[in-house]
C-alpha cells in the first residue's frame, strides 16, 4: 500500500520554456528510485534524475504538471506548477538574407540583418551548412536556433571581430568582442535570449587566439558573451573552441543551460586544441537564479567558474554569484565545477548535484585569496563521482587536489601560522557542505582545505566522503571542522595532516596540529 509524505518543489523555469518544449526541475527525494511526471492528470513519463524535458507540446497552450516520487512503500508528490508554452512566431532564415553556408563566404552581414529584423518573438533559423562569420550582436525577446548540421564558425580576421568593453577575469577592460554577444551599449539591459537546437557554434579559437594576443589591442574573446540579460536559455547547442572562456554570462538574472555541450580541449573526437589557454567551459558572472542541468563540459580549465568580480572593483559594483544549480553534468576533462577566484561581490547558495567527472583533476575547488575580499558561503557538492587518470598537471599553487578549498590560491609558498591585518580584501567562507562524494586522483591531495590564519574557514562540514591522492588529507586554519563516515588514502605520506583545525572527527575532537 502507498502512502503519501509531504512535499517537494517542483519548478519550470519561464526562459527554459519554447513553444513546444519545456524544461522541468525538482528537489531530490531522499531514497527515491524513480520519479513520474504528470501532465493535466496523465502519467507522460518516467526519470530517474530530478530534471526533465517535456517535449512535442502545443505553442502557446496551458499546462498542469506534478511529479510523484517512488520511495520505498512511499509516494512523494511534489507541489503543482501550472506552465504556458511560448506563441508560435516569425521564424526568418538567415539564407533568405543572403547568407551561404559554404564555409568560405562571411557571412556577418546577412547573419547580423536577420537578427536585427527579428520581430519580438521571432525565431532567427541557422539552416545546415557552415556559415563563416565574424561577432554577432543578439537583441532582446529573440531565438537564434542552430538546425541539425549548422554550425557558425568564427572567422580569422581580427577586424570582424570590433574591441569592446567587457568584464574578464573580474575587471572591466578592453576585450576583442565574442563570436556571440548581447548589445555593444554598455549601459543597456537585455531580456529573453534564447540560442537551441542542434547545431554548433565554432569560435575558432586556436587561430583567433593567437592573432587576438599577437595584436595586443584587448583581451581574447569568447564564444559566447552574454551581458545584463534577465531570461537567458541554452538548450541542446554543442559550443566549442573559444579564444578564452567559452560560455561567459555577465550580471545576467534566470538562465538555463538544458543538454548543453561544451568542448574547449577537445573536440568530439577527441582532437587537442593547441595553443588555448584561459579555456574555462561555463563562467556565470555576478548572475543569480542559475540552473544548469545534463550538460556535458570538457574543459582545458575549471569545466563550470561561478565568479563575482574582482578586487577592489568587484567589492565596487558589489553584484554577487546567488542561487545556482548544477545537476545531472557530465565533466571529462579540465577542473571540475569551482567558485572563484574572482568572487569578491560574493557567492552563496549554490548546489551541485549527481554529477560525474572523469579525468578531471578536482571535484571542486573554491578559491578566495587574499585581496579579494567578499564572502563565500552556502555551498553544496553532493552526490558525486570523480576518477581522474591524467597526470598533465601536478600538485601546485593552481591546483591541490581532488576536493579542495584554498585562500593561498595562486601562491607558490604559503604560512599557516602568521596572520595578516583584516581588511576590506580579506575573504570570508563559510558553511560549506561535501557529501556522498567519491574521488581518486593519481595527483595531488584527496583533500585539501585551508582557511587564512586571520580568516578561517568555518563550518567545513564532509559527510560520507571517501576520497583518495597521491597525498591524503590537508586541512588548516578551520573553526568548526565536521567529519562523519570520511575515509582517506594517500599513495604518499601519511593519510591526514592539522593545522589549527577545531570541530569533530568520526565523533571524536580534533585538536591543534593534531
Amino acid at each position: 500500500m502507498q502512502t503519501e509524505r509531504g512535499k517537494f518543489g517542483l519548478e519550470s523555469p519561464e526562459e527554459a520554456r519554447t513553444m513546444c518544449h519545456a524544461a522541468l526541475l525538482w528537489e531530490k527525494v531522499e531514497g527515491a528510485q524513480l520519479y513520474r511526471i504528470y501532465v493535466d492528470g496523465k502519467e507522460t513519463a518516467v526519470t530517474d534524475k530530478t530534471d526533465y524535458t517535456l517535449r512535442e507540446l502545443e505553442s502557446g497552450h496551458s499546462y498542469d504538471i506534478y511529479v510523484e516520487a517512488s520511495a520505498g512503500l512511499d509516494t512523494v508528490v511534489s507541489s503543482h506548477v501550472t506552465i504556458k508554452t511560448r506563441d508560435k512566431s516569425v521564424l526568418l532564415d538567415v539564407t533568405d538574407f543572403g547568407a551561404v553556408g559554404d564555409g568560405r563566404t562571411l557571412n556577418t552581414q546577412a547573419v547580423q540583418a536577420a537578427i536585427d529584423g527579428c520581430p519580438p518573438g521571432g525565431t532567427v533559423m541557422i539552416p545546415a551548412g557552415i556559415f563563416l562569420t565574424g561577432a554577432l550582436f543578439l537583441k532582446s525577446d529573440m531565438t537564434l536556433y542552430m538546425e541539425e548540421g549548422s554550425k557558425l564558425l568564427g572567422s580569422s580576421r581580427l577586424e570582424d571581430f570590433p574591441l569592446i568593453t567587457c568584464r574578464f577575469e573580474g575587471r572591466e577592460q578592453v576585450c576583442y568582442a565574442s563570436l556571440l554577444n548581447t548589445g555593444e551599449e554598455e549601459e543597456k539591459d537585455f531580456h529573453s535570449i534564447t540560442i537551441a537546437g542542434k547545431g554548433t557554434i565554432d569560435a575558432n579559437g586556436m587561430l583567433l587566439r593567437k592573432l587576438e594576443l599577437a595584436e595586443g589591442k584587448g583581451k581574447p574573446g569568447r564564444a559566447i558573451c552574454l551581458r545584463r540579460t534577465d531570461g537567458v536559455y541554452l538548450e541542446g547547442i554543442t559550443v566549442r573552441q573559444s579564444p578564452a572562456w567559452c560560455v561567459h554570462l555577465v550580471y545576467c538574472n534566470h538562465v538555463s543551460l538544458n543538454g548543453v555541450h561544451i568542448h574547449t580541449k577537445y573536440d568530439e573526437k577527441g582532437n587537442r586544441y593547441e595553443g588555448i589557454a584561459n579555456g574555462d567551459g561555463l563562467d556565470p558572472d555576478s548572475c543569480s537564479y542559475v540552473k544548469v542541468f545534463n550538460c556535458t563540459i570538457a574543459s582545458q580549465d575549471d569545466c563550470i567558474a561561478i565568479k563575482a568580480g574582482r578586487n577592489e572593483e568587484g567589492r565596487r559594483v558589489g553584484i554577487p554569484s546567488e542561487h545556482i544549480r548544477i545537476s545531472n553534468c557530465t565533466f571529462l576533462s579540465g577542473f571540475g565545477v569551482a567558485v572563484g577566484s574572482e568572487m569578491s561581490g560574493g557567492v552563496r547558495d549554490v548546489l551541485v548535484q549527481d554529477c560525474t567527472f572523469r579525468d578531471t583533476y578536482s571535484i571542486c575547488s573554491i578559491k578566495a585569496p587574499r585581496g579579494r575580499g567578499g564572502i563565500v558561503e552556502n555551498i553544496t557538492y553532493d552526490s558525486m563521482k570523480h576518477c581522474n587518470h591524467s597526470r598533465e598537471h601536478q600538485d601546485c599553487k593552481w591546483f591541490r587536489g581532488a576536493i579542495y578549498i584554498d585562500q593561498f590560491y595562486s601562491h607558490d609558498e604559503y604560512d599557516w601560522e602568521n596572520p595578516q591585518p583584516v581588511d576590506e580584501g580579506t575573504s570570508h567562507i563559510r558553511n560549506i557542505t561535501l557529501k556522498n562524494m567519491e574521488a581518486e586522483t593519481v595527483t595531488g591531495n584527496a583533500v585539501f582545505l585551508a582557511g587564512l590564519p586571520e580568516s578561517p574557514l568555518e563550518n567545513i562540514r564532509l559527510v560520507n566522503v571517501k576520497a583518495g591522492g597521491r597525498y591524503g588529507m590537508k586541512a588548516a586554519n578551520i573553526r568548526n571542522l565536521q567529519m562523519e563516515n570520511v575515509t582517506i588514502g594517500a599513495r604518499e605520506g601519511g593519510a591526514y595532516e592539522y593545522h589549527a583545525v577545531s570541530g569533530k572527527k568520526e565523533g571524536g575532537e580534533i585538536g591543534s596540529n593534531e
